[in-house]
């Protein structure tokens, strides 16, 4: 099945991603990555932009009320769900200024995950991190290139990730007590067609994927079957959340770094398509 994606915003960011809906927001949320930059979609199709640093990799909201976000190499948290709140920094997570933050997500329990990678994106010089009760970083996964997409199954049993750089997404078995473990491919995809990037689980245990280079957004089915495609005018596409008040829209942001806009004028934009199914509400940080 092959379904259409139209825009929402102008080409507004140059490295967009992360998406992520909230009722508590009123909307969606997303990141302009390397401008440092959280951005925010109205109810009448504005943006407002909040500038958090050199570097903004992930927005979640929290449990407790406000929301995270992922800078640079530190962790910041605000008290309020008012995009422009106070934010304080959890601290450094390390000192080298060659690796930054990359794309994360929160378990069913709340705890918060975190990617690295190198700047340049050098080979195993990544890790992908969980935060403890204390915020303090501990390594789930080490020697990682990309860290990008996770979520889990509708269940909460497995949990899907993607080191870029393997052209894989894998899964992982998941217990609260135990974390992730069983590490194994739950889809490859073909060189051709691009590399996987962000990703989310739809309400049915399907697995949509944003292909960097590919132009498209594919769905794997629960058994890792290809059974869906979004096709889409620009080949960045970064990451991917559903939305909208059924839940029943899938975001999509896209990149416009090293983009001939002239080959590519919507790259950068946001977009959105109507997949036929509806998603799941997005899991807080407990932090």
């Amino acid at each position: 099945m092959t379904i259409a994606a139209s825009t929402v915003t102008d080409p507004i960011a140059e490295h967009g991603e992360g998406p992520v809906w909230s009722s508590r927001w009123g909307g969606l949320r997303w990141v302009d990555m390397l401008a440092g930059d959280v951005l925010a979609l109205d109810a009448g199709g504005g943006v407002r932009r909040r500038h958090v640093g050199s570097l903004a990799a992930v927005v979640r909201p929290r449990v407790s009320g406000g929301y995270v976000v992922a800078a640079e190499r530190e962790l910041l948290l605000s008290g309020s769900d008012d995009l422009d709140a106070p934010l304080s920094s959890l601290g450094e997570a390390w000192s080298d200024p060659s690796v930054r933050m990359n794309e994360g997500g929160c378990d069913p329990g709340g705890r918060f995950y975190i990617g690295s990678m190198a700047y340049d994106a050098a080979p195993g010089r990544g890790s992908f991190y969980v935060a403890g009760p204390g915020a303090e970083l501990s390594v789930v996964l080490p020697e990682v290139t990309i860290s990008n997409g996770f979520d889990f199954s509708p269940d909460g049993s497995l949990a899907y990730y993607a080191d870029t750089a393997t052209g894989r997404v894998d899964v992982f078995d998941y217990t609260p007590d135990g974390g992730l473990s069983g590490r194994r491919p739950f889809a490859v995809v073909d060189p051709d067609q691009g590399a996987p990037d962000g990703l989310t689980v739809d309400a049915e245990g399907g697995v949509w994927v944003a292909l960097w280079q590919g132009g498209a957004v594919h769905r794997y089915d629960a058994g890792g079957r290809l059974d869906a495609v979004i096709t889409l005018p620009v080949r960045k596409v970064t990451a991917v959340a559903f939305g909208g008040d059924g839940l029943d829209r899938l975001f999509i942001t896209t990149s416009a770094l090293d983009v001939d806009r002239a080959e590519q004028p919507a790259a950068g934009a946001l977009f959105a398509a109507d997949p036929g199914v509806r998603g799941r509400p997005v899991l807080p940080a407990a932090l």
